[in-house]
């Protein structure tokens, strides 16, 4: 007969035996991303693209399939929900650094105006449509027991995606954040981001209400709701307590950070009730302090090396968990994988290259805006790991649009190189991006 005694002892133990894996998963993929990282920088690419890949690398693509006895005894002997619990809240708190991060100032210069506008639309028009109908001739053949609204709208938003924080990253590193360039790509890509999550938002919200109309608007209004009450009513609220707790650039006062995290967590709460995930809560209290300089450098220079280092990897892994590069297991599936990367690519390059031309940009600052443009990394895997847990994609277009994620990113620095010297910019060595 078990005594309450025993029962306890073994809850002990059993949770000891998941914080060890735990501990030791944590340690293999902190240590990897850094190697990883690292040698991507060797090979002239941003460190966030070796990540990417060695969160890939350690899931059943590689080492999955090279040594399955340690792949299972790694990251299947025990459940995976603390894992995926950790990624979650990393993935929020990055959301709210991600909104921090916007720079909205670009939008009332007059200057370049026209180009950023032009480059802004097309970016996001010309994808958007070629993903719509990407999605409906592929449909049949790769996702025939999804809904199909759901499925076409989610490969036209997944398509038409920037990653801002990658491409921050990039410009940092080719020394173009000042530049008119510079200034025309980060805004314009402001806008796509912006446009592609509020988009992301009304398909969450179709796909919870599942495509019922009537549910779909209340859900919406609830949303514009959501919205209202953040900007007119918290933003000013949390502005005036920074104020009050004198924030400096290397400080953030732990009273301050306590109440700030708990508006984080609180309106993930709110997004998650309203049906459009928990990171939309992150990204829209980010949005709400964008323009409180002091705070957000205190961010920067306390907390985001942090979230860089510890949360990003693990959510790199988590998403190269779910990909198996295996499933693509036959010549019509990586054919529809090119086709995915194909019309991804051309779609975005394209639209924005003509859309420079046409504001009068030369054709070399025209094809660097374009590729740039192109960087979707981790802002696709965020969205994509959202189509598929509200499966409107199914396994085998996950694992293509991650590949897509991949191409996209990795592209962007041997173009850049090639394209910059002749617009007489000078490529900084030893940039850490």
């Amino acid at each position: 007969m078990l005594t309450l005694a025993t029962v306890a002892s073994s809850s002990v133990h059993e949770t000891e035996r998941v914080l060890f894996f735990v501990l030791l998963q944590l340690t293999i993929i902190i240590a990897f991303a850094r190697v990883a990282g690292q040698a991507a920088r060797w090979l002239g690419q941003p460190r966030v693209v070796g990540e990417i890949i060695g969160g890939v690398l350690l899931g059943p693509s590689l080492f999955g399939r090279l040594s399955p006895d340690c792949f299972n005894l790694l990251f299947r002997s025990v459940p995976s929900e603390p894992m995926t619990i950790l990624s979650q809240i990393g993935l929020v708190l990055l959301m709210f650094q991600i909104g921090i991060e916007f720079d909205f100032s670009h939008l009332r210069e007059k200057q370049n105006r026209n180009a950023v506008l032009l480059v802004a639309a097309a970016g996001i028009v010309l994808p958007l449509l070629m993903g719509f109908f990407l999605g409906r001739w592929s449909a049949p053949y790769l996702a025939p027991d999804v809904n199909l609204l759901g499925y076409e709208l989610f490969m036209a938003t997944a398509l038409s995606i920037t990653a801002i924080p990658i491409l921050g990253r990039i410009m940092i590193e080719f020394d173009l954040t000042r530049t008119r360039l510079g200034a025309i790509a980060i805004t314009a890509a402001a806008i796509n981001d912006v446009i592609g999550w509020i988009l992301l938002a009304v398909i969450s919200a179709l796909a919870v209400a599942q495509f019922s109309p009537g549910q779909f608007t209340i859900k919406i209004v609830w949303l514009l709701v959501y919205f209202g009450v953040c900007w007119w009513v918290v933003r000013p609220l949390l502005k005036r307590l920074i104020d009050r707790f004198k924030v400096t650039e290397d400080r953030i006062p732990q009273n301050l950070l306590a109440i700030i995290l708990s508006m984080i967590f609180i309106s993930g709460l709110a997004t998650y009730k309203l049906g459009i995930f928990a990171i939309f809560g992150g990204f829209m209290m980010g949005l709400l302090l964008y323009d409180k300089t002091e705070f957000v450098a205190a961010w920067k220079a306390k907390i985001a090396d942090f979230v860089a280092v510890f949360f990003l990897p693990i959510f790199f892994t988590y998403t190269g968990l779910r990909t198996n590069v295996n499933g693509l297991d036959t010549i019509p599936l990586w054919g529809w994988c090119l086709a995915v990367i194909g019309t991804a690519t051309i779609g975005k390059f394209v639209g924005c290259y003509f859309a420079a031309r046409w504001a009068g940009l030369k054709h070399a600052e025209a094809g660097c805006l374009g590729i740039m443009m192109n960087t979707r990394a981790l802002m696709e895997l965020i969205i994509i790991n959202v189509g598929y847990d509200l499966e409107v994609i199914p396994a085998n277009v996950f694992t293509m649009l991650v590949l897509m994620a991949i191409f996209s990113t990795i592209i962007t620095a041997p173009v850049l190189r090639h394209w910059l010297p002749s617009m007489g910019r000078v490529i900084p060595a030893h940039r850490d991006a």
